[in-house]
């Protein structure tokens, strides 16, 4: 595709430098049009191939894949979150635990890094599709710097990723049986506690209504400005001084009979 990208540059400047002359001395539109597609499409998908090779050789230099170098990152951040907390940082569940730098133990120089990752010290078969590779056999052993203890491991623990600590404390806690009959058994316990449980909510909640009950019929009778029972205005006035008869008992559409429904009607009140 670079070689593709020269002579594509090389048609460009002649028809640039030919700019001036008449149009049929140059190519023809459906010439001009191939090359721009052409010349588009290529720059694009050059410049995404460069990236992925420069990463790719960054990658082959440093000995580390996409995911390693993820880790190396999650570590230098979690070392310096540690140094704000005195070394310590809380884990999954609020577990306390320690943070201690490591260096990525599979860099062992450019060189190395190189053949290790080409399968060969030969550069000539690097560029052959066949050339060579790393073992398979030796893709659980690699060749470390030696930089750490060998008692630590890469990628250090995440805490974010450490397990939480125990529920139960007592192994009576756990509901474990040796017979499906002593689990029936054990359920029929829980469930009748259970039920002991929302009858005594139920009974609560019947007190609780009643309370609630007669602070609303207490309510419902007032006590005027005169200190007499009954509804009064602010200025002492009551529904007896308007015409309304406060005796008459109060009745429900449901239950004033027709007869009265009627007269109601005839005398112009309302109903």
């Amino acid at each position: 595709m670079s070689i593709l990208a020269y002579h594509l540059f090389i048609r460009v400047l002649v028809i640039w430098d030919g700019r001036k002359l008449p149009a049929y001395l140059g190519p023809s539109a459906w010439c001009m049009a191939h090359l721009l597609v052409l010349v588009i499409a290529n720059s694009i998908t050059l410049f995404a191939l460069s990236i992925l090779l420069i990463r790719a050789t960054y990658s082959l230099a440093t000995n580390t894949t996409m995911i390693e170098s993820w880790e190396i990152e999650r570590h230098d951040a979690l070392v310096e979150r540690s140094k704000k907390m005195g070394g310590y940082v809380y884990a999954n569940g609020g577990q306390k635990m320690r943070v201690e730098r490591q260096e990525f133990p599979y860099d062992i120089g450019i060189w190395k890094n190189l053949c290790q990752g080409m399968g060969t010290s030969n550069v000539l078969m690097w560029f052959m599709p066949f050339g060579g590779a790393p073992s398979v056999h030796g893709a659980a052993d690699w060749e470390v710097n030696g930089f750490e203890d060998t008692s630590k491991t890469w990628p250090p623990p995440d805490p974010d990723k450490m397990p939480r600590p125990p529920r139960f404390t007592n192994n009576t806690d756990l509901r474990e049986y040796g017979t499906p009959a002593e689990e029936m058994k054990a359920f029929r316990r829980r469930q009748q506690k259970d039920y002991e449980r929302w009858d005594t909510k139920k009974g609560d909640d019947k007190e609780d209504d009643k309370e609630d009950e007669s602070e609303e019929y207490e309510s419902e009778y007032e006590e005027g400005i005169d200190g007499e029972e009954g509804w009064t205005n602010s200025e002492g006035d009551r529904l007896r001084d308007f015409g309304v008869d406060e005796e008459a008992e109060e009745m429900a559409d449901d239950d004033i009979p027709l007869a009265e429904l009627l007269r109601r009607r005839n005398t112009g009140k309302e109903l």
